[in-house]
């Protein structure tokens, strides 16, 4: 029975790439590479004929999992929901830790992105905020406090 090897990366289709890009850097992340995607080997594995996307991937300073924004140029892309909550099905948010949670939020907030909820805070051991993101994008961030 084959096993997965490792988790390499999440991938998320975004409208504007260089506002998600900035997004993500500003939380911390690097610019691993930039690049257009085209041709028979994505449209195949996508199963969308003649697409054509620029990708940016992204890693956390420690070379853990990847993000992947991608956004296409052909076929135009769809309107997903930007007001999505939890409960909706499919892929709901992407969780980075952080070293100082409010620092963070309040940074972001600064660049008018806002909490979801508010700040909850489990036992001893964490502090959790979500964040919407650009494009509606929830992004959980969390701060390891014990």
């Amino acid at each position: 029975m084959p096993h997965v090897r490792r988790f390499d990366h999440v991938g998320i289709t975004v409208a504007d790439l260089d506002r998600a890009t900035a997004f993500f850097v500003g939380l911390g992340l690097e610019v691993e590479g930039r690049m257009f995607m085209e041709g028979e080997f994505v449209d195949t594995v996508i199963g969308i004929p003649d697409s054509r996307s620029e990708i940016v991937m992204l890693r956390p300073p420690d070379g853990g999992a990847g993000l992947e924004l991608s956004s296409f140029i052909r076929p135009a892309h769809e309107p997903g929901s930007p007001a999505a909550m939890s409960t909706e099905l499919g892929l709901r948010n992407v969780a980075f830790e952080v070293d100082d949670l409010q620092a963070a939020v309040d940074r972001l907030a600064a660049d008018g992105y806002g909490l979801v909820g508010g700040v909850g805070q489990y036992e001893h051991v964490w502090r959790m905020a979500y964040v919407r993101g650009p494009e509606g994008i929830i992004v959980a961030l969390a701060e390891r406090i014990g």
